[in-house]
């Protein structure tokens, strides 16, 4: 059974399992992912408890707390290697629900303070009745493909040197697809075409959601831009280098290119 999310909390908190999110990052009890609330450091205040879901019948909270200076905390990216699927799935959820309810406590429309919505995840203006949802950054990834090859690169920010696929924000008043053209031109100086979509994933860095497609190299020699890209090249199934972890989209659209060969 996949992640069911809800945006409620439920009335029997003790049953629930915990994610803490920190300051810093999360943090786990001596073993495995989530707490329970015999477990939790300190008892939280209500409004800093957030609805995840459930998964196999198991529900998921989120607690938006402060450090503990006894356990230091573990970076979310190092958490998400690690995880399955469906725990990255709850994990993702409570890093963005979190991250949202630190950044909206005040609306930017008249500065009054926000209520919670009884129904929905949203935060409410009591002044001016505007609405606040959790933002969602859309972004394009893409895999270029020429043949059996495929156009992949260091970016300059990747924290680890591994060679990935291209990806950027989508603009203002822009399809996904022209994204998918201007990023891969800006980037790398080629052009594309054939393009198609793939599949998407939440990506919590800060609150995007990836939009994944497969497109063929039309033309054009590869021109980095420095500010991006450390390094481009094409890079032939099975070659030895460091690729994106197996459950990134990014891993997902290679390995699905090596089976479409």
């Amino acid at each position: 059974m996949s992640f069911q999310p809800a945006s409620v909390l439920p009335e029997d908190l003790r049953s629930q399992r915990w994610v803490w999110v920190g300051e810093s990052g999360l943090l786990c009890p001596q073993q495995g992912l989530f707490w329970t609330q015999a477990e939790l450091p300190y008892q939280p205040l209500p409004e800093h408890i957030h609805a995840l879901g459930t998964w196999h019948g198991q529900g998921y909270v989120a607690v938006e707390a402060r450090d503990e200076p006894t356990r230091p905390a573990r970076r979310l990216r190092e958490l998400l290697m690690l995880a399955s699927a469906e725990e990255q799935a709850v994990l993702v959820r409570a890093a963005q629900v979190v991250l949202w309810s630190r950044q909206y406590r005040f609306c930017s429309r008249c500065g009054q303070a926000l209520q919670a919505h009884a129904e929905e995840r949203a935060r409410v203006c009591t002044s001016c009745q505007e609405h606040y949802y959790p933002r969602i950054n859309p972004c394009i990834i893409v895999l270029v493909r020429r043949g059996r090859s495929m156009l992949l690169a260091q970016g300059v920010r990747f924290v680890q040197p591994f060679f990935s696929t291209l990806a950027g924000f989508i603009e203002a008043g822009e399809s996904a697809e022209e994204a998918v053209h201007r990023e891969v031109m800006e980037e790398v100086g080629v052009r594309i075409d054939h393009l198609r979509y793939v599949s998407s994933q939440s990506w919590p860095f800060p609150q995007s959601l990836m939009l994944g497609f497969m497109a063929d190299y039309q033309s054009g020699e590869i021109h980095c831009d420095p500010r991006e890209i450390r390094a481009a090249r094409w890079v032939e199934p099975g070659e030895d280098i460091l690729l994106p972890p197996p459950l990134s989209i990014a891993r997902q659209l290679i390995e699905l290119h090596c089976r479409e060969l």
